[in-house]
């Protein structure tokens, strides 16, 4: 089986063709919550229907994705097949410098020692008062 060029396909089974969630099921409800744009306009429905071309934004794990929908595919096949149904259009994702939870004194290293435990405790202990 081939796709059209201007083939349509269900908004949900479209995000599950292209892995961004594990189930079809997972993604109608992301769909359903609201939560995912198409061209700008929020699907009001799972049953929306995208073809290429069309722009979609959604949230996935921390962090809000842009993508251009290149082709409507056939299948849910593998990830190289995949990944060519879109144009990932986001901006790279930052790392968070959380202070909180980096250890200066254990550099990965190992497990921290007995003592470099103590430390941490006291450390933490300090920062609670």
């Amino acid at each position: 089986m081939t796709a059209t060029p201007d083939q349509k396909l269900r908004l949900d089974k479209w995000l599950w063709f292209a892995r961004f969630f594990k189930t079809r099921s997972l993604a109608a409800t992301v769909v359903a919550s609201g939560a995912v744009r198409i061209n700008g306009t929020p699907a009001a429905k799972r049953s929306a229907t995208v073809k290429a071309g069309d722009t979609l934004t959604f949230p996935k794990d921390d962090h809000v994705r842009v993508i251009r929908i290149e082709a409507c595919g056939v299948r849910r096949g593998p990830a190289p097949e995949a990944q060519a149904l879109y144009s990932d259009l986001s901006p790279p994702v930052r790392k968070s410098n959380d202070q909180s939870t980096h250890n200066p004194a254990f550099e990965g290293k190992g497990r921290p020692t007995k003592r470099d435990r103590r430390m941490l405790d006291l450390s933490k202990a300090r920062h609670l008062e």
